[in-house]
């Protein structure tokens, strides 16, 4: 893994905005319509190859391939790639909405109803979990790969979902209870992380489900009961991760991608330790929300593992403001004077596609973020490494003074003759 040796480098979460002939081939599998599958998969190896261009075009270092080869959300696509699974009618959940939604009911009302409803149908866990996703993982190394050979990007990622993640407000039926599934799931989704690894490529672990739990656990749960949920998540993370170098691994949390009120989160102040268990080389953490960006603070208090990286949100994928690049700039700053600059690279909240159909913020918003996450990083990096060449300056001044005063004796002497 790259680090902010000298400069601070640029990253993103992952998923971004699908072109529209992506889309439409998308539409088509979605409603079960017939469609070209050679003409797909070449519109996807294109749109890929296109993608990686374009991060790097607006001043992203580490890009990826837009998570263009999900055919469903960031945590549901696992979905098409884990055996074990069936889908049903919504029977109801009371961890499924929160405490937000409760206290803005009328607010998510008009959210839901933009958005084209806020929920599907449950998905049950019938039989064992095993991962059956080779073929599709494959090909979205080969497409990223073919992509990579022919940029300027530094590093390249692929994000996958965490355990705590996948497939959310899961049912169990199959397994003697929630820590066996979740288990079962981790194994299974090590297959995947391995691919990616193996493949020489950085493995990005999404993990929005273990902070935005707590706004759905606490109460009726008590805050100890929730930090035992994610902890045991973490150990299952881990386990999947096993065999993994840490350097090819990053691990990404947030809130939720919801443009919402968000005053019901889980502080990070609170979790942070559970977070720092999971082994990752970086740690992809949300930061420009303005229900977040206080918590830059958190890192001059917390001992970051040795040699790892934080890669803060300092630009937001859920409004359509532009940050300015000298705002994006005092955010990199104040956390590379917390942690040292070379464990910094700038990154932003979340991903702008919460799936092929979703986005938050207009494509061309999109670009102009990500060229401003550029600028800002450019300005830090001026800032940052200008002021590291004062103190020597200053040194060499001081050591210039002795041998000055000491000429101060010859000139008195030469009075006294005359």
């Amino acid at each position: 893994m790259k680090r902010s040796d000298r400069r601070i480098l640029t990253t993103h979460v992952g998923s971004l905005i699908r072109p529209p002939e992506l889309i439409e081939f998308l539409k088509a599998k979605r409603a079960k319509k017939p469609y070209d599958e050679a003409a797909y998969q070449r519109t996807l190896k294109a749109s890929v190859k296109t993608i990686v261009r374009q991060q790097t075009k607006a001043g992203v270092d580490v890009v990826s391939d837009g998570e263009f080869g999900k055919e469903i959300s960031w945590s549901q696509y696992v979905l098409e790639r884990l055996s074990g699974f069936e889908s049903r009618a919504a029977s109801g959940d009371p961890y499924a909405y929160g405490a937000d939604r409760k206290k803005f009911k009328e607010f998510y009302e008009e959210l839901d109803a933009h958005d084209g409803g806020a929920r599907g149908g449950d998905t049950v866990v019938v039989g064992p979990i095993t991962y059956t996703g080779q073929a599709q993982i494959q090909r979205d190394i080969k497409n990223f790969k073919a992509a990579l050979a022919t940029s300027s990007a530094t590093e390249g990622f692929l994000p996958v979902a965490a355990p705590a993640s996948a497939i959310p407000d899961r049912k169990n039926e199959y397994y003697k209870n929630e820590e066996e599934m979740v288990f079962a799931i981790a194994e299974a989704m090590g297959t995947e992380y391995r691919a990616i690894a193996d493949a020489g490529l950085l493995v990005q672990v999404d993990d929005a489900r273990a902070a935005v739990t707590y706004d759905r656990q606490v109460p009726p749960k008590t805050f100890k009961q929730y930090r035992n949920w994610v902890a045991m998540h973490m150990e299952a993370l881990n386990h999947a991760l096993k065999g993994i170098p840490e350097e090819k691994i990053r691990y990404h949390v947030c809130w939720g991608s919801w443009p919402g009120p968000h005053t019901t989160d889980v502080p990070l102040k609170d979790i942070v330790d559970l977070i720092l268990r999971v082994k990752a080389g970086a740690y992809v953490i949300e930061g420009a929300n303005p229900r977040h960006e206080h918590e830059w603070e958190v890192w001059q208090n917390v001992k970051m593992p040795k040699g790892r990286i934080l890669i803060p949100g300092v630009i937001s994928h859920a409004t359509n403001v532009v940050e300015h690049p000298e705002l994006i700039s005092q955010r990199l700053v104040r956390y590379a004077k917390a942690l040292g600059r070379e464990n910094v690279i700038a990154g932003t909240d979340c991903g702008f596609a919460q799936g092929p159909f979703m986005h938050r913020v207009h494509p061309s918003i999109m670009w102009a973020k990500l060229e401003a996450l550029g600028d800002g990083a450019a300005l830090a990096s001026k800032e940052l490494w200008s002021k590291a060449k004062k103190p020597a300056a200053r040194r060499a001044k001081t050591a210039a003074r002795p041998k000055a005063k000491a000429k101060a004796p010859l000139r008195k002497k030469k009075a006294a003759a005359r």
